[in-house]
């Protein structure tokens, strides 16, 4: 394979194998074993026509089970909200579809608006003092706090509930293996942190006390009494929350936490298959300083008329990497344009109508669900949106029946926990109507019998 590709190597590319001190392409790929190299030529169909190809790629498209063709109960992190049509309209725009950094403040001032604009819905809905202009996903934005209160602290311990969602975690995980920080968990046996447990792991050594509200169990966490706990050992609270819930939760902010992070994806910003998301991030305002990313911020110029500028940029591009905090490279400020137009558009009475209702249709659900033989809720903890049911069939069974109508009912815990294999982890939005409900149950009814 590599002697045929050599052949056809043109000369810009054997002149690159010259510079580089390089005999052949074999010579590059020496570092990978031979058993992982593919021995025959890709197996490429001829080139299409474009009618074709598109033909060809909505016949592709079609085997997915996407949201918009079946009935979702689908969360763990990741939710069906509805997504208003003028966000579309908006994001379509040249000046914010084509923007990236707003280096120059002069050429950037609308960027940098509606930047300022998500910045300041944030901190009003966390409850804190300042939020960032937003990092890749949940899970990067957990990591960086983390290492945020590791530096504030310079303390080299993070106690982790074990109701955080668990994909968070490994990503956590991964970014403190370098700096060495020792990762603890706690156990949540009825689905929330075991306050007992905890007190005994949080100490002089913990720089950050880390609980989901709703947790990844869709339980509630009481973050008052947590953030009691975390501040009598002199660590920080950080609070993984879902921003759209907070229109009608207490924002974690004013129940003590220090540091509030989360997934934004539900604020307008379609699942689209797992990306591209919103990483919310925000702090109290002792510690704007070591907030990762860049904060976009409002002055005035020489002529007195205001003006929107990067005034923090902590990052290794624009400071010393010593000093840098992180090295989030950039923002992810199309999704945040997303959120602020969402956030813009529902307003204060509406992001709490979507709240209720779909507190109101889990509630429904569950108690529909739950009178199913076998079928019970598996945690007794209060839920909002998402409920963890014990299934007296093997959930990857209930998802397959399922699908066959159309219906993706949850998320198997199996992967994540294998003491939870019995269980399905089912969200219900403000999207799913009665008739959904129903028509789930009746066909859960069908499997369980």
């Amino acid at each position: 394979m590599a002697n045929r590709y050599i052949a056809n190597t043109s000369a810009e590319q054997r002149e690159m194998l010259r510079t580089i001190g390089a005999a052949s392409i074999e010579d590059l790929l020496t570092k990978i074993p031979p058993k992982a190299r593919l021995s025959r030529p890709l197996a490429l169909a001829p080139a299409l026509s474009e009618t074709d190809l598109i033909r060809h790629l909505r016949a592709l498209a079609a085997t997915n089970a996407d949201a918009d063709r079946y009935v979702c109960f689908q969360g763990a992190g990741s939710y069906d909200h509805y997504v208003p049509s003028p966000i579309n309209h908006m994001i379509s725009r040249g000046e914010f579809f084509t923007a990236y950094t707003p280096y120059q403040p002069e050429a950037s001032q609308g960027t940098l608006r509606t930047i300022y604009e998500y910045q300041t819905m944030i901190a009003e809905l966390t409850g804190m003092d300042v939020a960032n202009a937003s990092i890749y996903d949940g899970a990067s934005s957990l990591a960086e706090a983390a290492l945020m209160a590791h530096a504030a602290t310079e303390r080299m311990e993070v106690v982790l509930a074990r109701g955080v969602n668990p994909l968070y975690r490994r990503v956590v995980a991964t970014y403190c293996d370098g700096p060495g920080i020792r990762l603890r968990d706690v156990a949540a046996p009825d689905g929330v942190l075991d306050a007992d447990a905890a007190r005994k792991l949080v100490g002089k050594k913990t720089a950050a006390l880390i609980v989901q509200s709703p947790n990844f169990y869709g339980c509630l966490e009481d973050i008052a009494a947590a953030a009691e706990l975390a501040h009598a050992a002199g660590a920080l609270l950080i609070v993984v929350a879902d921003p759209v819930n907070l229109g009608v939760l207490e924002a974690p902010g004013r129940l003590g936490a220090d540091i509030v992070v989360g997934e934004g994806q539900g604020l307008g910003v379609p699942m689209s298959f797992g990306g591209p998301n919103l990483g919310v991030f925000a702090a109290k305002n002792e510690l704007v300083r070591r907030i990762p990313g860049r904060l976009v911020g409002v002055t005035v110029d020489a002529d007195g008329q205001r003006g929107f500028v990067l005034t923090l940029q902590t990052r290794e591009q624009h400071i010393r990497r010593a000093k840098a905090t992180s090295n989030i490279c950039t923002n992810v400020a199309l999704c945040a344009l997303m959120a602020t137009v969402y956030m813009a558009l529902l307003g204060k009475q509406g992001l709490q109508r979507v709240g209720e209702l779909s507190a109101a249709k889990a509630h429904y659900a569950a108690e529909q669900l739950t009178k199913l033989p076998g079928v019970t809720l598996r945690f007794p903890s209060p839920f909002f949106k998402e409920f963890t049911l014990r299934l007296p069939k093997s959930p990857a069974t209930v998802m397959s029946r399922l699908a066959r109508k159309h219906i993706l009912p949850g998320v198997p815990l199996r992967p994540f926990d294998r003491t939870l294999g019995d269980c399905l982890l089912v969200a219900v939005t403000e999207q799913r109507t009665r008739e959904e409900i129903d028509a789930f149950a009746a066909a859960l009814a069908e499997v369980v019998r």
